[in-house]
């Protein structure tokens, strides 16, 4: 590092510094002696705009500022699953350990251990000729997770030598024999955030990503590889969707940031992952998870670096082959760090104060997404999927505001929350009138063909139900409930059983914080037949108001406590719902 630059300003977050002519843009520096981690993001002659990525407290004109000549990178390699990072990522169990509750400014730790010793495996030879993205071996990183060492960037050639052992991420597994001589390659690769990693190519999302949440998943659900947006005012259940979506979510490996939201909630995440068990393997949930934790009282331009710190990461073991889910909450939080950094660099403000480029930078993140056929030489075929889920926090839960349209521009799957519905006790609070999903068309023939043949005609069925009942709440509201025809009455009472019976669920019950998908269907399936089944008989001058009083109704409603083991429960409510009508014409 050279001292080549001196602070003229200090304003917040920001400092200029002077005689940095040999600087480049996004370069990692740092600042005054105390040396505090910051990112060049704005280049003037000899000038260079800082952002700051500790508080700037005590910082005055003529310190000095220490130039890496690097961009801000993290460090992929095994000992990054059940971590806890920073926005830089810097481990946090380990600053705990030097410094105590709170994080000391200008302290430093590295984000992967060089102590710990991995059992490598080698999956390749020597002779082998390899390339970037080609596997030489894997670590057992955790029960579930196996970490393959792949060939970096900017390397290809034949292996020379390949051992197996016990050994550090610092430590030479492999020599490859390149053009430009012998490279050692380690466990341990870097890489800069703010460059997406490279595939083959981008595949359509065509497999769903199921997560356990019945409104999710029957009525608006996601592809693996898609891109979600949460929108919801404050109290609507944002983040426990979000910490919903990464417990159960059908992926292999979760990233989950905390981007500005309560420190209060990421501790909630670190206390509950490690034991809730994921319904799959049977391993705690944390065995596959990767925290980044920049939580609203740290200093604010280590917002925008912990997004794309946790999306490096999370593309990291796409390019191993796992469907990776993201999720990011909030991404409000970051987009008013920008608006924060750019009011003090005295850019031109767009709308609502935010940034002109505010719309380009949420449309880089979320596009680094996606279903894809991994980097290899081998001519083996290994496809990766990158799933965001980003929550936005709108002031007063607008969904005008220039976050959310942003956003909404380049994400498919939209989830609206409503605080309505949230106040009725609506869990989750998401508005079926108001979402939509646009995958629903990829994954039509995997739905069809892996759960049932009829899953989308149900969805449509209960869509079109929920839509009818829109409209005659406002007739209900003027004439009572005893004007409407029993077809009417019926469409009302079948609503509600939707509402309650299915797309209600309790997210902290034992049994309903997570349904399968054949479980979903079972469910909607019997509402749906007690629909028809019941207009049959209304058809054959069955009073509404007996059909309304049925037993079965009881049942209906104690479906979503059905453990999955005894499933077939849930078809035999069929029989007792024929049962009860058949009695009803025999008097």
């Amino acid at each position: 590092m050279s001292s080549t630059g001196k602070i003229v300003k200090v304003a917040g977050p920001l400092v200029v510094a002077e005689n940095m002519e040999d600087s480049r843009m996004f370069d990692i520096v740092y600042v005054s002696d105390k040396k505090l981690m910051g990112e060049i993001i704005e280049l003037n002659e000899d000038l260079a705009s800082i952002q700051v990525y500790e508080e700037t407290e005590g910082i005055g004109v003529g310190e000095p500022v220490y130039q890496s000549g690097e961009p801000l990178t993290v460090e992929l390699g095994p000992g990054m699953i059940q971590s806890i990072y920073d926005g830089i990522q810097r481990p946090l169990n380990d600053i705990y350990e030097k410094a105590g509750d709170f994080i000391a400014r200008g302290i430093t730790a590295a984000a992967l251990n060089r102590e710990r010793k991995w059992k490598f495996e080698p999956l390749s030879k020597k002779g082998d000729i390899v390339g970037h993205g080609d596997f030489l071996g894997y670590v057992d990183e955790t029960e579930i997770v196996k970490h393959y060492i792949m060939v970096p960037e900017g390397v290809s050639g034949e292996i020379k030598s390949i051992k197996a052992g016990d050994f550090t991420v610092e430590d030479t597994v492999a020599i490859i024999k390149s053009e430009n001589g012998d490279v050692e390659v380690t466990m341990m690769q870097k890489w800069p955030v703010r460059k997406p990693r490279p595939y083959l190519n981008k595949l359509t999302p065509d497999m769903p990503l199921f997560t356990g949440q019945r409104i999710i998943d029957m009525l608006f659900p996601i592809a693996k590889g898609g891109t979600a947006c949460i929108p919801g005012p404050f109290g609507s259940g944002k983040t426990v969707i979000q910490h919903q979506l990464a417990k159960w979510a059908d992926a292999e490996i979760i990233v989950y940031i905390g981007c500005g939201e309560r420190g209060n909630e990421m501790t909630d995440v670190l206390m509950e992952f490690p034991e809730l068990v994921d319904p799959k393997s049977g391993v705690p949930l944390m065995k596959r998870t990767v925290l980044i934790a920049n939580t609203s009282n740290m200093p604010v331009a280590a917002r925008e670096a912990s997004v794309y710190t946790g999306i490096t990461i999370a593309e990291y073991f796409r390019d191993m082959g796992y469907s990776v889910a993201l999720m990011a909450d909030s991404t409000s939080r970051w987009a008013e760090a920008m608006r924060e950094i750019s009011g003090r660099l005295e850019e031109m403000p767009g709308e609502e104060g935010y940034p002109a480029y505010l719309g380009a930078r949420l449309a880089s993140f979320y596009e680094r997404a996606g279903m894809v056929n991994c980097l290899t030489t081998t001519g083996e075929q290994r496809k990766g999927a990158l799933s965001v889920i980003g929550a936005v926090s709108p002031p007063g839960g607008d969904l005008s505001d220039p976050v959310v349209q942003a956003t909404l521009r380049v994400v498919k799957v939209f989830w609206s929350l409503e605080a309505h519905l949230a106040y009725s006790r609506q869990f989750p609070a998401i508005s079926w009138l108001n979402s939509y999903s646009l995958y629903i068309e990829n994954i039509r023939d995997y739905i069809t063909e892996k759960v049932h043949e009829d899953y989308f005609d149900l969805r449509a069925e209960a869509m079109k139900i929920l839509e009818k009942e829109s409209e005659l709440e406002e007739i209900v509201r003027l004439v009572g409930i005893d004007a409407l025809s029993g077809q009417d009455r019926l469409i009302l009472l079948t609503a509600r059983m939707i509402r309650e019976d299915f797309l209600h669920q309790i997210a902290y019950h034992e049994i309903d914080t997570y349904s399968s998908v054949e479980k979903q269907y079972k469910m909607m399936s019997v509402i749906i037949y007690f629909y028809n089944q019941a207009d049959r008989y209304l058809k054959m001058n069955v009073d509404i108001r007996d059909i309304e009083n049925m037993k079965v109704k009881d049942k209906i409603a104690r479906m979503k406590y059905v453990k999955d083991k005894d499933i077939d429960e849930i078809d035999r409510i069929k029989e007792d719902i024929d049962k009860e009508l058949s009695s009803m014409t025999e008097e």
